[in-house]
């Protein structure tokens, strides 16, 4: 179950940073849906720890 909580989180944040890159370009969308992977990959994490965990 945590494991597809970090995907879902971690899916979500890259998508946000592909469509706030895309205004400036490719390159850009590329870069930041990276950066929102991981962004969301950390924080997904962190949740998955904090909600299931617990």
């Amino acid at each position: 179950m945590g494991s597809i909580f970090i995907m879902i989180v971690s899916s979500a944040a890259s998508w946000i940073g592909w469509w706030l890159g895309d205004f400036f370009g490719f390159t850009a969308a590329l870069a930041l849906s990276t950066v929102g992977g991981f962004v969301g990959l950390y924080y997904g994490m962190k949740w998955n720890r904090q909600l299931f965990l617990d």
